[in-house]
């Protein structure tokens, strides 16, 4: 499936309703205090930067965020396939678009969160094959034995 990856607001319906389905799928999986999620508000908000993936038709099937935290660190937040393009790479190619302007904007270290439970396996899949490796806890989150951690390295 061909899709397009732009920058834009999270401040649309459909991205709403993406981040509506992200959130309904994590709330089974992991306790809510062990959930970090972030509004379309936040999302919008200073410091962070949102893709959204879409099809020739302009329907909005992926997303994802760079979050700057200063000193050369990113986190990746908030992504997102929809279950009927999994396995087409849209994940990967989001999870590049960050890494591009991460490197852009000089940062060297990327890091982000995401469950440790049955069901996660898809998101530990784009991470590992797009050269993030697991690691301590990051930032502040908590070492809770619900999430699992990941960092990356930008080369410049």
């Amino acid at each position: 499936m061909k899709v397009e990856i732009r920058i834009e607001t999270p401040l649309q319906d459909d991205v709403r309703v993406m981040v509506e389905d992200l959130n309904a799928t994590m709330m089974p999986l992991t306790p809510r205090e062990f959930q970090f999620q972030l509004t379309v508000e936040e999302m919008a908000g200073p410091g962070l930067t949102t893709f959204v993936a879409r099809t020739e038709d302009g329907k909005a099937v992926g997303m994802a965020s760079l979050k700057e935290h200063g000193s050369g660190l990113g986190e990746v937040k908030r992504m997102f396939t929809r279950p009927a393009v999994r396995g087409q790479r849209i994940g990967s190619k989001l999870l590049a678009a960050v890494e591009t302007l991460a490197a852009e904007r000089a940062i060297n270290r990327l890091v982000l969160e995401t469950g440790e439970a049955e069901g996660f396996e898809p998101a530990w899949r784009v991470y590992e094959r797009g050269g993030f490796a697991t690691c301590g806890a990051v930032l502040d989150y908590p070492d809770s034995g619900y999430s699992r951690f990941y960092e990356k390295t930008l080369s410049r």
